[in-house]
Parts: structure tokens; C-alpha cells; sequence
């Protein structure tokens, strides 16, 4: 069944990672880093302050929380556990992978922490600021847009993603209701008679 499964996996890949041109080629990598979406990051920090102004602490914590989760699970332990080879490291595929700029940041691929990291910040972002900002949505559009990235550039595959968003996301809820109980202790200290 997992052989099945595995095959099926790398057979997406195959035919995702298919589809690359010069053209698009350096956009994807510069896509995939991390400074191109720093502006992003910036805006979201402001909208959490001008939001929860002298609470938005219990906040920043929940997404700090959130990346610290998203990317030691993913990189710290399932990486090292799992030891899935990445596409591009696969002796099996050399020649039929298309990989632009590098093979990733190490041997193993499996779970994304690209995935982790951008589905947790869209999931956070989601469950703090949502039911205000209903457009924050469409960050699961931009989660999945980074993660093809590295489906494109040939470092991972489609079911690194898989699992890597769905370590994105219970981190970000981990992290999200762990400081929320936090805020809530805190203001029964600070404020004892109100409810």
C-alpha cells in the first residue's frame, strides 16, 4: 500500500515538475525565498497591532509559536526521521527532474517546511484576524502558490506538501490556543473581578 502510495506521489511530481520554461524558471526561485514576501510579513505584523493594540503580544507570541512549531516538526524531526530523499537527490529520477538553482537546504525532503511555515502563517493570520479581515482567506491561495514553488524547482514532492500544510496548520491552531489560554490567565490575575 505505501509502495503504491509512493509511486503514485512520484508520478505527480513527474508531471508537476513538468511543466517549467526559462521564463518562469528565476521567477520561481525567487518566489520560493523567504525576502520577497517580507513587505507581506511587515503588513501582517501592522494589522495585528493596530488591531489588538496593547493585547496584540498574545498574538505575535501565538505566531512565533506557530513558525517555531511548523518548522521544527517538519525540519527538526520529520526530516531526520523520515529520511525521504528529495526528488532532486533521487538516483532513481536523475534525468527526469527539472531542478533550477539548488536541491534545497539537505538530503531529506520529507515534510516540507516551506508548506509548514506558509500554512501556518495562513492559517494563524486566519484564526487571529479573520472574522475581521475575511480576505486573509486567500493567503491559503498564496500557501499553495509557495509550495509549488519547490514542487517546480525539483526539491520536493507533492506528498512533502501534503503533510508539510498539514503541519502548518495544527501548529498554528497549537499555537494559536495555547496563547490564547495564556492571555486568558493572565487577564484573570491582572483584572480578578471581571469576567
Amino acid at each position: 500500500m505505501m509502495d503504491k502510495i509512493a509511486q503514485l506521489d512520484q508520478d505527480l511530481f513527474l508531471f508537476l515538475n513538468s511543466f517549467h520554461s526559462d521564463f518562469f524558471d528565476p521567477i520561481m526561485f525567487t518566489l520560493t525565498k523567504t525576502w520577497p514576501w517580507v513587505p507581506m510579513y511587515i503588513f501582517f505584523t501592522y494589522l495585528i497591532i493596530s488591531h489588538y493594540k496593547k493585547e496584540s503580544w498574545w498574538v505575535l507570541m501565538a505566531v512565533g509559536l506557530t513558525i517555531l512549531f511548523a518548522d521544527q516538526t517538519a525540519s527538526g524531526l520529520m526530516k531526520p526521521y523520515f529520511e525521504r530523499l528529495r526528488p532532486c537527490h533521487e538516483p532513481l529520477l536523475e534525468g527526469l527532474v527539472h531542478n533550477f538553482g539548488y536541491c534545497g537546504g539537505g538530503k531529506f525532503g520529507f515534510a516540507s517546511s516551506h508548506a509548514s511555515n506558509s500554512f501556518g502563517v495562513a492559517t494563524i493570520m486566519t484564526l487571529a484576524l479573520g472574522f475581521r479581515h475575511p480576505w486573509l482567506k486567500w493567503l491559503f491561495a498564496w500557501a499553495v502558490v509557495f509550495s509549488y514553488t519547490r514542487i517546480y524547482l525539483g526539491v520536493h514532492y507533492p506528498g512533502d506538501i501534503i503533510a508539510g500544510a498539514l503541519v502548518g496548520f495544527l501548529s498554528a491552531w497549537a499555537g494559536y490556543h495555547i496563547m490564547k489560554k495564556v492571555r486568558d490567565k493572565v487577564y484573570q490575575v491582572k483584572y480578578p473581578n471581571k469576567q
